[in-house]
């Protein structure tokens, strides 16, 4: 059991992606959750985390206030930015704090109590560990949540296909020509099966991606959604009420949470892939988690449900540090 003697930092930036992880994880681990999300100005924010002198004074006032003692117990941090600060916090708490980063910190994983850094990203070490995807809340009953919290869901025509966008990133091209083909097989496969089209936008998506998505879907069955101008977000919803998920090769993220519901997971790869997506495209492929979009492939053995896991991880490991602290 862990000590129910402090809080739980959360440290992020202003990234969704790295909220979700960070969160995500914390809320594992039972214990009060305070969510820092500092953004320090230049050139801290460019040399994160190796540049720790004046760390501090890098914060607007209000940020600086919250990285003030009492120390958490514990800190989870996600991102490059956020390793900066639960790095600062061990030798500021005197090691009293267990501080755990999300994502390859790019910097020696020793300056952390555990590192939790995706296999694809290749990085070693004792206090490593290695999920294959992105830690999320995902499971049974969060998907159920999402379902009763969106009960209109269940009158689309089935098969219920959620299409998640994402956008272009350094090596993928997800442009209007991408977008083009991605439809055309949608669309061909509709033709033939029926059902419904539920395409959710990212903040990367450009909004003329969207806009092509729109015309091109007039008459189908579903919607289509990119920010509050078309209401709630329904994300939760779509993703607890689909048969079938496509998801753009670009974002591990999206991928790792469409592999944690348990359908069939599908995607669009028009050209090769950067080595570290590439390698994460492999290990979903070959367990079985993720098929060509015109692939008609059964439901995985099992959902990619990661988080549970490292999260029971990180619980030993912090028992086991404080035994040893009692005993010393």
């Amino acid at each position: 059991m862990l000590k129910r003697n402090g809080d739980c930092w959360v440290i992020t930036d202003g990234a969704a992606g790295n909220q979700r992880q960070a969160l995500a994880l914390a809320a594992r681990l039972d214990m009060p959750i305070h969510h820092l999300q500092l953004e320090p100005r230049a050139p801290w924010s460019w040399l994160a985390p190796r540049l720790g002198l004046g760390a501090s004074f890098a914060l607007s006032d209000t940020q600086r206030r919250q990285f003030e003692p009492p120390w958490p117990a514990i800190a989870i941090g996600c991102g490059r930015i956020s390793a900066l600060y639960t790095r600062l916090l061990r030798p500021r708490s005197h090691g009293d704090c267990y501080t755990v980063q999300i994502l390859d910190p790019r910097m020696d994983p020793s300056h952390w109590d555990t590192v939790i850094a995706p296999q694809h990203d290749e990085r070693a070490g004792p206090n490593v560990l290695h999920p294959v995807g992105s830690l999320n809340p995902i499971d049974d009953a969060w998907l159920e949540d999402a379902r009763e919290a969106n009960p209109a869901f269940v009158d689309l025509p089935r098969p219920r296909v959620g299409v998640l966008l994402g956008g272009p990133r350094k090596g993928i091209a997800v442009d209007a020509a991408y977008v083009e083909v991605l439809v055309a097989k949608l669309l061909a496969r509709q033709r033939v099966e029926g059902g419904s089209l539920l395409v959710l936008a990212s903040r990367r998506t450009p909004p003329a991606l969207v806009e092509v998505m729109r015309h091109r879907l007039v008459g189908v069955p579903g919607l289509t959604w990119s920010g509050p101008d078309d209401g709630g977000n329904p994300y939760p919803g779509v993703l607890g009420w689909a048969d079938r998920l496509v998801v753009t090769p670009d974002s591990v993220n999206m991928l790792s949470e469409a592999c944690a519901v348990g359908c069939p997971v599908h995607t669009l790869v028009t050209s090769p892939l950067p080595a570290k997506i590439e390698r994460f495209h492999r290990a979903l492929r070959d367990a079985g988690r993720l098929h060509a979009v015109d692939t008609v492939a059964a439901p995985p053995q099992y959902p990619l449900r990661e988080t549970e896991a490292i999260a029971a991880t990180l619980r030993k490991l912090i028992a086991a540090r404080q035994a040893r602290r009692s005993r010393g």
